[in-house]
């Protein structure tokens, strides 16, 4: 796949981390760091997202909904 170059500034403190990755030979380079966050990351966010939304829905009420119009009726013949 086509590579482009970028420029990107980080925490003294965040650069330490990823040439340690490096200097212990986990990563041949530091763009292979950054492109394996930011791969992993990506893939993570819509799974945060659909967990922010479930968060917001209310227990009680997502019952109600379910058993809206269930009253012990049998299911109608087809």
């Amino acid at each position: 796949m086509a590579k482009t170059k970028i420029v990107v500034t980080l925490e003294a403190s965040l650069l330490r981390g990823v040439d340690a990755l490096v200097r212990d030979h986990h990563f041949d380079n530091r763009s292979e760091v950054i492109e394996a966050a930011l791969t992993e990351h990506l893939a993570r966010l819509p799974r945060t997202r659909l967990s922010m939304a479930l968060d917001n829905l209310d227990p009680a009420n997502e019952r109600l909904l379910a058993e809206e119009g269930l009253v012990g009726a049998p299911w109608p013949e087809y």
